[in-house]
């Protein structure tokens, strides 16, 4: 068996390494912002602004969450885990969904609420205070803006940060008419229009983190393809038990058997498919158990043992 590890590069972004300044600055700015949103939505009695203000706290989490994930991924292999904890990504990934569910519930609930118990509001104030979040979100946006597609963490707090800023602009529109027109009502709505818009995002962010905890074929990454690529690999007659699966939001792993009747070519022959998986899928790990002679038959050749 040959087990051939490849680290060079490959268009995918390792938060581990590239954004630890950016969750910080990211971290810093929304836990201000949280602060002054809270007091002004209080003060302003905007559900609005107190609405926007718990997403936020709930993205000021998610981020911290995501940055304690990077770090853990940085750690060194270790007899217990053999693959260090590069999977602790997935679960920040999974529990930022999770943490925005409970955030949407609650901002429901209490929009709903306000329909038949309105409130009056200070639209000025509720202007002013979004649009300061339209900055810092949009900034905060801008920091992930690069590493989006290739981490599903960085994707999240992309999102994340560019649908705030985009909802804190629909509150400044929401502010400004219910200071000119006096219609209170327009501030639950607005309520539920950010419910909507972060359900949507979180449904993507929800079903990309199972889908990698159950260990899925990667996004963006055709198994059949794979499997292709592999048949007409120079000397392969058959392959068989093809496994390919996510070791973290940005690292990919791979295991199949192969079948050589010429004979064991030598270790540059599995070395060179390995480079040649990682510069055409990224796979990141490939590990390639070499097998000669057809008529001896492999427990794992079914496609439906595991």
């Amino acid at each position: 068996m040959s087990h051939d590890h490849d680290h060079g590069g490959h268009g995918h972004s390792h938060a581990p390494t590239s954004f630890g300044r950016a969750f910080a600055i990211g971290t810093a700015l929304n836990i201000g912002f949280v602060i002054v949103e809270a007091v002004y939505g209080i003060l302003a009695g905007s559900m609005a602004l107190l609405a926007d203000a718990g997403h936020n706290l709930s993205d000021v989490l998610g981020l911290v969450i995501a940055w304690g994930a990077a770090s853990l991924a940085k750690r060194s292999p270790t007899a217990r885990y053999t693959y260090g904890l590069r999977s602790s990504s997935i679960l920040a990934a999974f529990l930022n969904a999770l943490l925005l569910l409970v955030a949407i519930a609650v901002i429901a609930v209490e929009a709903i609420r306000r329909f038949s118990e309105p409130a009056p509001v200070a639209g000025t104030t509720v202007m002013v205070v979004a649009g300061i979040g339209i900055v810092v979100n949009g900034v905060t946006a801008w920091l992930f803006a690069s590493g989006r597609k290739g981490d599903l963490n960085v994707r999240g707090a992309f999102l994340h940060m560019a649908a705030d800023a985009a909802v804190s602009a629909g509150v400044v529109v929401a502010g400004f008419i219910i200071s000119r027109t006096g219609w209170t009502w327009l501030d639950p709505v607005t309520s539920l229009v950010i419910v909507a818009v972060i359900a949507f995002g979180t449904w993507g962010l929800l079903r990309d983190s199972v889908n990698m905890s159950l260990q899925a074929t990667p996004p963006g990454l055709d198994r059949d393809e794979v499997a292709d690529f592999l048949r007409q690999w120079p000397g392969v007659s058959a392959i068989h038990d093809l496994h390919v699966w996510p070791l973290s939001t940005t690292e990919t792993a791979l295991t199949v058997h192969l079948l050589i009747p010429a004979g064991y070519p030598g270790d540059a022959y599995t070395t060179d498919l390995a480079s040649a998986l990682h510069d055409r899928f990224g796979i990141d790990h490939a590990t390639v158990q070499i097998e000669t002679d057809k008529d001896t038959p492999c427990r794992l050749e079914p496609d439906i043992v595991v």
